[in-house]
């Protein structure tokens, strides 16, 4: 069995580098859940970009365990999620709710409403680094 684990995680590995290869939008599209990117613009900080995106749950869909390089700044459209920032109490918000996770910050979302639940999410990130990094599930 323990053979196995050991493939899978070099499998995991694997993909992440193969992730930094990848654009975005490719990386980040789960079943049940769509991210639309909407914009994208240097800032007048050089090394840095705003990214805005709009991210869509269907219910009871997650996005697991992941990190940006830089903040992400949230506001809920509709539904409801609940949020998990690492070493935090989780946070359930609704339409209107926002919330800030500063960079490097592993967090993760989940729809726990009934119907489909919408965030717009708003990165101000180091420019050229791959925007979303998952954190490998410990064996």
């Amino acid at each position: 069995m323990k053979i196995y684990q050991r493939y899978f995680l070099h499998i995991i590995a694997f993909l992440g580098m193969f992730g930094c290869l990848v654009p975005n939008k490719a990386i980040a599209q789960q079943s049940g859940i769509k991210r639309t990117d909407l914009q994208r613009h240097d800032l007048s900080v050089p090394g840095y970009e705003a990214i805005q995106v709009r991210v869509d749950f269907e219910p009871g869909k997650a996005f697991g365990l992941h990190s940006h390089p830089g903040e992400e700044i949230i506001n809920v459209l509709e539904g409801e999620l609940e949020y998990v920032i690492e070493g935090e109490k989780p946070v359930v918000l609704k339409a209107g709710g926002v919330l800030f996770i500063p960079a490097g910050k592993n967090h993760s979302a989940r729809n726990i409403g009934k119907v489909k639940a919408s965030e717009l999410a708003t990165y101000i990130v180091v420019k050229g680094k791959p925007l979303l990094t998952l954190k490998a599930e410990k064996p």
